[in-house]
């Protein structure tokens, strides 16, 4: 199901956007604190995601030195002891059924 929202422009200009669910499946931990940042600014986990792509695509970084700080914090909470370089070495854990 999709939702049409109105957003503003960097010119100032509202936007009308359709926003879709997607599937996606993310390492837990890295959820955890993607969720703790989004509810610390008071926005959704779609908001950020779409927020840290928009300025990504851009090559524009998507946080403030403060932020980054109060995210390392965040991580430490969740147990999230890796960096970037570890995105392409990440397996599944797979569940044995008895």
């Amino acid at each position: 199901m999709s939702q049409t929202e109105e957003h503003t422009s960097a010119s100032g200009e509202r936007i009308t956007v359709e926003r879709v669910q997607i599937g996606a499946r993310m390492e837990k931990n890295l959820v955890k604190v993607l969720k703790a940042l989004a509810e610390y600014f008071d926005i959704s986990l779609g908001d950020l995601l779409e927020g840290i792509a928009l300025h990504t695509f851009e090559r524009k970084h998507p946080f403030s030195e403060e932020t980054l700080k109060r995210i390392t914090q965040l991580k430490e909470v969740y147990g999230m002891d890796y960096d970037a370089s570890a995105s392409h070495r990440f397996i599944e854990q797979t569940t044995t059924k008895n």
